[in-house]
C-alpha cells in the first residue's frame, strides 16, 4: 500500500451522523426502517418504501443517504465491523475450532442481510470505499485465523481466505428452508477445509 495512502481507524468513521436532534431522529428512522427492509425476504425494498416506512419523505432520506449504498453502509457497518474484531476474541480456541466458530459467526450475521452481501463482495469502479474497507476488514480478520489452523496442520495449505470467505458467502447467499439446512451446508464445506493426510 502506497505510504501516502491514509486508512480509517475503524469502518464506522466512513459513516456521518446529524448533530441536531431533529435530523438525527429521522437519520435513526430511516436506518431502523432500513434494518428491517434489508432482510432476506426483501432485499430488494426501494429508497421509496424505506422514506414511508420511516414516516419521512423522500427528500429527508435523499438528505441523508444520497445512494441506496450509503444506507446499507449505515445500516451494517458497525456490525461487519464487530464480526471482524470478533476474531481476537477467539484466540483461546484451538485453532480448528477458533476458525469455524467465527466462520459460523460469518454466515449467522450476513445470511439474513443480503443487501449486504450484494453490496460487500461487488466488485467494480462503483464499489463504495466503505464495502472494500469492510471486506478488507473481514480477510484480515480471518486471514489470523485460517494461517493459524493451517500452521496447526488441521487444514489444507493451499486454501487462501479470499476463498474460503467466497465458499461460506456463498452458503450464507442461498435460500434456506431453515437455519438447519445452512448449518449442514456449512458443516460440510468446512469439512472440506481439514487437511487430510494422502
Amino acid at each position: 500500500m502506497p505510504a501516502t495512502e491514509t486508512v480509517p481507524t475503524t469502518t464506522a468513521q466512513l459513516v456521518q451522523r446529524p448533530k441536531r436532534a431533529d435530523a438525527l431522529r429521522n437519520y435513526e428512522k430511516l436506518i431502523a426502517a432500513a434494518r428491517e427492509a434489508f432482510t432476506q425476504a426483501d432485499r430488494g425494498a426501494s429508497l421509496e418504501d424505506i422514506a414511508r416506512r420511516a414516516g419521512v419523505g423522500i427528500g429527508t432520506l435523499y438528505r441523508n443517504f444520497p445512494t441506496r449504498a450509503s444506507l446499507i453502509e449505515a445500516v451494517y457497518v458497525d456490525g461487519v465491523e464487530g464480526l471482524a474484531t470478533s476474531a481476537t476474541e477467539l484466540a483461546d480456541l484451538d485453532p480448528w475450532e477458533a476458525l469455524t466458530t467465527w466462520l459460523h459467526r460469518f454466515v449467522g450475521y450476513v445470511g439474513t442481510k443480503q443487501a449486504l452481501m450484494d453490496e460487500l463482495f461487488a466488485t467494480g469502479e462503483d464499489n463504495a470505499e466503505v464495502f472494500a474497507t469492510c471486506r478488507t476488514a473481514l480477510l484480515t480478520a480471518g486471514e489470523g485465523l485460517l494461517q493459524r489452523a493451517q500452521e496447526a496442520g488441521v487444514v489444507r495449505e493451499d486454501l487462501t481466505i479470499s476463498e474460503v470467505i467466497r465458499l461460506v458467502g456463498g452458503i450464507a447467499k442461498m435460500p434456506a428452508t431453515d437455519d438447519v439446512d445452512a448449518e449442514r451446508l456449512l458443516a460440510l464445506a468446512l469439512d472440506g477445509l481439514r487437511y487430510k493426510p494422502s
